[in-house]
């Protein structure tokens, strides 16, 4: 007499295999793993994915009137060189996708977001951060301004703000209200403090003009 029991699927007339052939197949299948890796029979590990693309290079950065020689990889951003190889942590690292401005320094006169500048482009021009600004213990126009009219709260973005201030201010030293309001559109702030902020500005280009406090 015939066993119907096997060791492998039940196919159906036609050649398929039955929902529980199949079932039956995995198992057994499953169990052959298990036995091999038991006996310490399992695949040798596979060798680190090759990492392309070019290592990293000699360029020279001048911040804040000062040369600063380093070996990075092309594809390093002006942000990462300032932070995580130079220490100039002011600029603050947030969205990393040139939206909210809280990584602004100034390059070559200009306001720009330090995260969507390659620090090997930014190699020849004049880089500025908001550590440049003091003089000794005594705070910039700008950052004073922005402490007498209360303009941050939890300061995140005031580095940049100030740096986008610094720029603004350089081009036109008497901006009207409105004329603040478009030129930090690209520096958003987290907690709302624009009226604050606004206020500083127009405070700080009258002292810069040699005006007094408001």
């Amino acid at each position: 007499m015939t066993s119907k029991k096997d060791s492998g699927p039940q196919e159906k007339p036609g050649g398929a295999v039955s929902r529980r052939g199949f079932i039956r197949g995995v198992g057994i299948a499953g169990g052959a793993v298990e036995v091999l890796q038991s006996q310490g029979q399992t695949q040798p590990p596979q060798p680190p994915a090759r990492v392309a693309g070019p290592g990293a290079v000699p360029i020279t950065l001048q911040i804040n009137g000062k040369p600063y020689k380093l070996m990075l990889e092309p594809r390093v951003t002006l942000l990462d060189a300032l932070r995580d190889h130079l220490d100039f942590t002011g600029a603050k690292r947030v969205c990393d996708r040139g939206n909210c401005g809280a990584c602004t320094v100034i390059m070559a006169g200009k306001a720009v977001y330090a995260c969507s500048v390659l620090a090997i482009e930014a190699q020849g021009k004049p880089i500025q951060t908001i550590e440049g600004l003091a003089s000794g213990d005594a705070l910039h126009p700008i950052s004073a301004a922005f402490v007498r009219n209360d303009a941050q709260q939890c300061g995140y973005c005031t580095p940049g703000l100030v740096m986008a201030t610094k720029s603004l201010l350089d081009r036109n030293p008497s901006p009207t209200l409105e004329q603040v309001h478009q030129e930090l559109g690209g520096n958003l702030c987290r907690c709302g403090t624009y009226a604050g902020i606004r206020k500083a500005v127009l405070d700080a280009a009258n002292v810069m003009r040699g005006g007094k406090n408001a």
